[in-house]
């Protein structure tokens, strides 16, 4: 099981991503959600930032399917062509903590938990 440290903090993203797999993050051409100042058009990084949550698993209101920052159309597509579910990996984080998020996802190599097919 993987040690989790401030570092390791800093590569899961506000939104339920895990930088630490991003092939741009690996190669030193991205510094991850949490430090790319870049990426101020991002409404849930903004938001996260404001309330000085580490994620949106640390938000209060009721069930992360009902925000509209999380829930925009950027996010949507994103979801699509990455096969991933940001929500999933909100509700991990909730129920099981940072670190066993990123135990997981360091498991599986990914940088999202794959989207279920219906």
């Amino acid at each position: 099981m993987i040690k989790m440290d401030a570092k390791q903090e800093l590569k899961v993203s506000f939104c339920g991503l895990y930088c630490g797999n991003c092939s741009k993050f690996k190669k030193r051409k991205c510094p991850g959600c949490q430090e790319n100042s870049k990426a101020a058009w991002c409404k849930i990084r903004t938001c996260c930032l404001e309330n000085n949550y580490k994620s949106c698993a640390d938000c209060d209101e009721p069930g992360i399917n009902n925000c509209k920052k999380f829930n925009n159309p950027i996010g949507t597509l994103f979801g699509y062509i990455f096969n991933s579910d940001r929500a999933a990996g909100i509700r991990l984080i909730q129920d099981e903590g940072y670190q066993n998020f990123v135990c997981h996802l360091e498991e599986i190599n990914r940088m999202a938990i794959p989207r279920r097919k219906k």
